[in-house]
């Protein structure tokens, strides 16, 4: 049985969203360097003391939705069957639990702020590419510690082979996306991803047909 969380927790998780949901709206209007962290805190009424009991800087705020998701995805592995099954097959099973666990119709708007705040400040994306590295690591301590893998690169290809179908799954969301944008259609988007690994592995790398012309 869950235990419903404690008035004090949901304060502080009231305090989280809001400092989200202010900084996407600022970085949104003014541009992400166009808008500091003094104010931020000042839009939600905290200190930075605060803030920084939530985030590490701007960075981290402007890409929680994108990145609750894999800390949930964590949560998921941990528990999740450990049936045989391929392990490609099953990290996706994790990511599409995580991502029916964590996304709403207001995750999604988040969410999509987000990756496209992502793909026009470059110290978002060495933010992402660093929390992604740390977020793999901790994969693969729990996929060694959980299941019989070998200790060669199969199990850390795996984990990068579906990071990489999610951001093109991601991606394609993001520039499709209508209002309100879909969670079942970036769910729906993964698992297109996912079933087209297999194939970019054994895709001929055939010559270009010459067209005629002198």
């Amino acid at each position: 049985m869950t235990t419903a969380p404690s008035l004090r927790e949901r304060k502080k998780q009231r305090t989280r969203q809001a400092l989200i949901d202010t900084a996407l709206a600022l970085f949104g209007e003014h541009g992400f360097g166009g808008v500091t962290l003094d104010e931020v805190c000042a839009e939600v009424e905290v200190s930075k003391r605060t803030f920084f009991r939530y985030f590490t800087g701007k960075e981290a705020v402007a890409m929680a939705p994108l990145e609750d998701l894999w800390r949930t995805f964590l949560d998921e592995l941990e528990t999740c069957p450990a049936d045989g099954r391929p392990l490609l097959g099953m990290l996706e099973s994790v990511l599409l639990a995580a991502l029916d666990r964590v996304a709403d119709e207001e995750w999604a708007g988040r969410a999509l702020r987000s990756y496209r705040l992502l793909q026009v400040t470059p110290s978002m994306d060495a933010h992402g590419l660093h929390f992604c590295e740390d977020t793999l690591r901790s994969v693969l301590d729990v996929l060694h510690r959980r299941l019989d893998l070998p200790g060669d690169a199969r199990p850390r290809l795996a984990g990068d082979m579906l990071v990489a179908a999610w951001r093109h799954a991601l991606g394609g969301w993001a520039s499709a996306a209508v209002e309100p944008p879909s969670v079942a259609d970036l769910a729906a988007r993964v698992r297109d991803a996912v079933a087209a690994l297999p194939g970019s592995l054994t895709l001929a790398a055939a010559p270009r047909a010459e067209t005629g012309g002198s």
